[in-house]
């Protein structure tokens, strides 16, 4: 893959400024819940730069491979709390608008996990991530996590 530009230097206030966004709303829950919907979001639309970066990262905070290897089998794979099942279901839904209103369902699996506050913070993290996922994509990125984690 061929980056485009680089968005860090062709707008680095302005990316520096969703970095910052990025970090922040990620601390706002359990790191591990955060890693999963990073990862989900980003094999939903592909992202391989996110992909390589997110499962390094969970690894890093001591995420079980498997859990990682069936993510994009969640439904099925019986190794995810509910919390995580509704974060997930939500996630799905809302990085997959364009397939179709169905987050009715999600949404009531999610009400019973999170506090309003919660369900906006989680919320903001797939906004977050969906995002990274346009820019990758979109700009050809790709970055080895360290440096990347580095620069964070």
């Amino acid at each position: 893959m061929t980056a485009k530009l680089d968005p860090f230097a062709a707008a680095p206030a302005q990316m520096k400024q969703l970095l910052d966004l990025s970090l922040a709303i990620g601390k706002s829950l359990e790191p591990g819940l955060v890693h999963l919907v990073e990862i989900r979001a980003s094999q939903i639309n592909g992202c391989a730069n996110c992909l390589n970066m997110h499962t390094a990262a969970a690894r890093a905070a001591g995420e079980q491979e498997r859990r990682i290897y069936l993510l994009s089998a969640w439904r099925e794979a019986p190794c995810y709390s509910a919390r995580e099942r509704a974060a997930l279901g939500w996630t799905d839904a809302l990085t997959r608008l364009s397939e179709g209103h169905a987050q009715e369902a999600a949404y009531e699996a999610l009400k019973a996990e999170f506090t309003e506050e919660e369900q906006v913070v989680l919320t903001l993290v797939i906004d977050v991530i969906n995002g990274w996922n346009r820019l990758a994509v979109g700009f050809g990125l790709w970055a080895d996590h360290a440096p990347a984690r580095a620069a964070a």
